[in-house]
């Protein structure tokens, strides 16, 4: 009975977890198909600049477009098409919360793991990452500590190890991660709170990985090593 509402519960979180990944991605692909379908009017407001000779005008038109591609142009392209999906949702929330992120990420555009595990463990690494920034942004008066408040961050690092999928993610943290032995704890709130680091470490084992997680002043990192093949 425990294991049955055990895997009932994991399924559910994890239908939520793909839906929530499904309507961020979503929005990103909403903002392309808007932008071309304005690029006609684009051009036609283009050519009057030039027909007109208000270059200066034009120069200025060119710059506001050039921050609205970039503001909706596909910034992480791994190789890997489900990777990039959740990669990019997430820079896009991360830049609306105003966490400075830095993502380096490369791999082959076929692994062995699925791509609902893919999709999982680095939507789950990303989300916690932000969560633990926001917390920097805005800390919490019961929380003591005498760290200075920075800019709140995010690198990510993944990339293949000869036959091994290496995922790095290093992030701010405010205060001392709650600990119990060598689990860490989700402070998140909800139905499914806590679900998350289960998952990642779930997928660890599935495909016998390693999981290493530190926690320093100011810092939280995890580490990855999946052994796959491309």
């Amino acid at each position: 009975m425990f294991w049955k509402r055990m895997n009932r519960k994991t399924a559910e979180y994890q239908n939520e977890f793909i839906s929530k990944h499904y309507d961020e991605v979503e929005s990103i692909y909403r903002q392309m198909r808007a932008w071309k379908h304005d690029y006609h009017n684009h051009l036609q407001a283009i050519k009057a600049y030039i027909s007109s000779n208000q270059i200066d005008e034009l120069l200025k038109y060119c710059d506001k477009l050039e921050l609205d591609l970039l503001s909706i142009d596909t910034l992480v392209k791994t190789g890997n098409i489900m990777l990039d999906a959740i990669l990019n949702s997430k820079i896009s929330l991360a830049k609306q919360r105003k966490i400075e992120i830095n993502i380096k990420a490369a791999v082959p555009t076929k692994l062995t793991i699925a791509d609902v595990d893919l999709c999982v463990l680095t939507g789950n690494l990303l989300d916690n990452a932000m969560e633990a920034c926001v917390k920097v942004s805005e800390p919490s008066h019961d929380i003591d500590t005498d760290l200075e408040f920075t800019q709140p961050f995010i690198r990510v690092y993944i990339g293949m190890k000869g036959h091994q999928l290496y995922i790095c993610v290093t992030n701010s943290a405010y205060g001392e991660i709650k600990k119990s032995g060598r689990r860490f704890f989700s402070t998140k709130k909800g139905q499914h709170h806590g679900y998350g680091l289960v998952r990642i470490d779930d997928i660890c084992d599935k495909y016998s990985g390693y999981c290493k997680r530190n926690n320093e002043p100011g810092v939280f990192s995890t580490e990855i090593l999946l052994p796959v093949k491309a």
